[in-house]
């Protein structure tokens, strides 16, 4: 009897361990499924995080225009797995051609060694790969002068935006026109930033400022002073400015004049 019950506490310390790993491990990959909206954060400055167009955060959560969102709540920032496999069937791009096959001969009555194979390549069907219809921009404008120090790069963890390096106090000036849509210190490592919502295709960011002139909801216009240029959250006074394209970046240097 004393052997079966040292057994049967065995096998539960063993559930409890599996149960507490399996805890751990479904935590630590929720981290890159649901986000806790913190107080100060929009619903912009989340996509902006995880690199989310926030029409499809929005999307996932039912959370309607004008998207208000209240600290405390979860919300999904990645596709649930039925949206994935359509995001992949829609980016899969073209399929593969698959010939078809017709036998050929010069004569009427042609023996196997006189037969030769033709290949004829089906026609391809372009698939969508964007989602959201794009809403151009009339005007970029670069942000403040001063010297390029880093440029956009693609690799995974590289820098998705350019630094521009100047005195601090400078004037810091909204790309194009649109909405402030968040003014705040919430995204770590960009100090003291500003979001500006340009249509439903683009944003913009100024990061790193020393004081920032505007609030959320105001309305600014191309080449207007929204900030003064500082090193919040930087080791120099510079400007890092992001442009996203349905939440994805892109280079900026591609829309900005030369």
């Amino acid at each position: 009897m004393i052997k079966r019950n040292q057994d049967s506490n065995a096998r539960l310390k063993i559930f409890l361990l599996a149960s507490i790993i399996f805890s751990m491990l479904l935590t630590a990959c929720g981290s890159h499924v649901r986000h806790v909206v913190k107080k100060g954060e929009t619903l912009y400055s989340i996509g902006w995080k995880y690199k989310q167009d926030y029409r499809l955060i929005a999307e996932w959560n039912a959370i309607p225009a004008p998207y208000y969102i209240h600290a405390g709540q979860w919300l999904r920032v990645a596709p649930p797995v039925t949206s994935q496999k359509k995001n992949v069937r829609r980016s899969a791009g073209p399929k593969k051609v698959i010939p078809k096959q017709r036998i050929i001969s010069k004569d009427k009555n042609p023996t196997g060694s006189q037969k030769r194979i033709v290949s004829t390549p089906k026609k391809i069907t372009p698939q969508p790969v964007v989602r959201f219809k794009e809403e151009k921009v009339r005007t970029w404008k670069w942000p403040t002068n001063g010297r390029l120090v880093s440029k956009f790069s693609k690799s995974p963890h590289g820098n998705k935006g350019i630094n521009i390096a100047g005195k601090r106090g400078q004037a810091i000036l909204s790309s194009a026109s649109g909405e402030i849509v968040y003014s705040g210190s919430g995204l770590v490592g960009l100090g003291k930033l500003i979001i500006v919502k340009h249509n439903k295709t683009y944003l913009s960011a100024y990061a790193h400022n020393d004081q920032i002139l505007v609030k959320e909801g105001d309305k600014v216009s191309v080449g207007q002073r929204i900030a003064l240029m500082g090193d919040t959250g930087s080791e120099q006074v510079l400007l890092h400015f992001e442009i996203r394209k349905n939440g994805k970046p892109v280079d900026p240097l591609i829309y900005l004049s030369r």
